[in-house]
């Protein structure tokens, strides 16, 4: 009876390694798809061409500079309403700029093109060589300018600076977020909208405030 249960452990412990390699292999089976799947997701993710590549690439060339800006005017005023507003554009578009690269990683497209910016919303626009990529950017002698600035010079030239930028980039993620064909980029395009609209009223006013307007 003793040497029947001991034969019998083997086979036990046996069977147990069988199940758990099972179990682990179809573990990995669920985490890790297969190639043809991969495949398949890049398959079925927006064409190169498309809305959402081309907003997704632009707009993320458009908010590097406007996170730039805001890093330089931060460094160059105390005023606290003009640090806040710094603040809020680079947590929030350095942000944004983050889930659009990390959309174009997913989709397997590159992050830049060599295709002329905005063609993808039928306004394209040629760059003129002077740091302005695309409307509403600000020009590299404009950036030198407020590089140069100190208080209340920087504080109006970073504002009327930004609100065109942020202009521009309205209409660039009004044009998104009506036509792309991903949730992801319509969405952030409309929540974009939103909130760069309430920080071009809030501009005009802190312009008003310095004695000057857009």
């Amino acid at each position: 009876m003793t040497s029947a249960i001991r034969s019998s452990r083997p086979m036990v412990l046996a069977g147990g390694v069988v199940l758990l390699l099972a179990v682990g292999l179809v573990a990995l089976m669920l985490v890790r798809p297969s190639s043809s799947a991969g495949s398949a997701s890049v398959a079925a993710a927006p064409s190169d061409t498309s809305v959402d590549v081309g907003f997704a690439r632009d707009m993320s060339v458009h908010h590097q500079q406007a996170v730039e800006m805001s890093f330089i005017v931060r460094d160059r005023t105390s005023d606290e309403a003009v640090r806040r507003l710094a603040y809020d554009i680079i947590n929030t578009q350095a942000n944004q700029r983050g889930m659009m690269l990390g959309w174009l990683e997913t989709w397997g497209r590159a992050k830049s093109s060599s295709a002329v910016p905005m063609k993808w919303m039928d306004h394209p626009f040629t760059p003129r060589g002077d740091g302005s990529l695309m409307p509403g950017m600000a020009t590299d002698t404009e950036l030198d300018a407020l590089r140069a600035a100190t208080g209340r010079d920087a504080e109006v030239l970073f504002l009327k600076l930004m609100t065109p930028h942020h202009e521009a980039g309205v209409e660039m993620a009004r044009a998104a977020a009506g036509s792309a064909d991903t949730d992801e980029i319509r969405n952030l395009a409309a929540g974009m909208v939103r909130g760069q609209q309430s920080e071009i009223a809030l501009m005009a006013d802190m312009l008003k405030e310095r004695g000057s307007k857009a």
